[in-house]
């Protein structure tokens, strides 16, 4: 702005100021869908409490808000809840109508990350557990953290691990090496849990992605990996020699049995069992044992 005056001081002048809107923008020029954005409005020579308009709209012309306002201090500034229906990018136009000026934002670009999944339904001691998104609007290489939670029922998830992974061809992908590291003997039998009027619940997980400000994943819709564990039983006599093809039955922790024989060897393998306390009893020999 040129500050020199050069008219004549003791004589009364009239001015007339230019009103403009200096400009109008986003703070970032990346925003997660369901995250909050802020943006803001510079003007000059307006008049404080001068009536502004915002519209914003996606990239296929669609209106997202409008909002009202005033300026003050030559400001407006506001901020809004990035929708899950809105198109790859927004920009908004601000309008001083009885101004006669308007101005339009550069595009913001919107961030997705669909389509949460696990590699498969259920994980086994020992097993890399593949994780996998599709992911919209990131630059390729971008990095974002995956963070893995034990599912609670009572919302109050459990955090497990979180690691970092880049965007390739609009995917990311991921392994998870799963272990089982507490006790299985302090997950709640059914027969615990109906006392409470609830019911057995093994240990699941889900997974979340975080980026620049904003979650996906927090509703699990990753849907839930379930652990499966297997118990070995052996039965044998007090000399150390097995006790072949023994009937057994063994009440599992989600309150169903499995029954069959051991082998010759007096063992026997349980697989892909629920996690947790177990009955065991040999009928043909009047032993049971409860163990965790």
């Amino acid at each position: 702005m040129n500050l020199e005056y050069k008219k004549q001081t003791d004589k009364e002048h009239k001015e007339t100021l230019e009103s403009k809107i200096i400009h109008a923008s986003w703070f970032g020029k990346l925003a997660c869908v369901g995250s909050k954005l802020a943006f803001e409005v510079w003007t000059h020579f307006v008049g404080s409490g001068s009536d502004i308009e915002i519209e914003i709209k996606d990239k296929g012309g669609k209106l997202i808000e409008k909002m009202n306002g005033k300026v003050y201090g030559d400001k407006f500034g506001g901020s809004i809840i990035v929708p899950e229906n809105a198109k790859e990018e927004l920009t908004f136009t601000a309008k001083l109508a009885k101004h006669g000026l308007e101005k339009k934002s550069a595009p913001v670009r919107l961030i997705r990350v669909r389509n949460l999944k696990w590699g498969q339904k259920e994980a086994r001691r020992g097993d890399f557990v593949k994780l996998s998104a599709e992911v919209e609007g990131m630059p390729e290489d971008s990095e974002l953290l995956l963070s893995i939670y034990e599912y609670d029922q009572d919302g109050a998830h459990d955090f497990i691990t979180k690691f970092p992974c880049r965007v390739k061809n609009k995917k990311i992908e991921a392994e998870w090496a799963y272990e089982y590291h507490e006790d299985t003997d302090e997950i709640p039998t059914q027969e615990e849990m109906q006392k409470y009027g609830k019911s057995y619940n093994p240990p699941e997980y889900f997974f979340v992605t975080d980026f620049h400000g904003g979650r996906f994943g927090d509703k699990q819709e990753s849907k839930l990996l379930e652990f499966k564990d297997w118990i070995e039983l052996k039965l044998q006599i007090s000399n150390g020699d097995p006790v072949s093809n023994a009937r057994f039955i063994v009440k599992l922790a989600d309150g169903t049995e499995r029954q069959g024989n051991l082998d010759q060897n007096g063992t026997y393998r349980l697989e892909d069992i629920p996690p947790g306390w177990y009955w065991v009893v040999f009928p043909d020999h009047q032993l049971k044992k409860y163990i965790r």
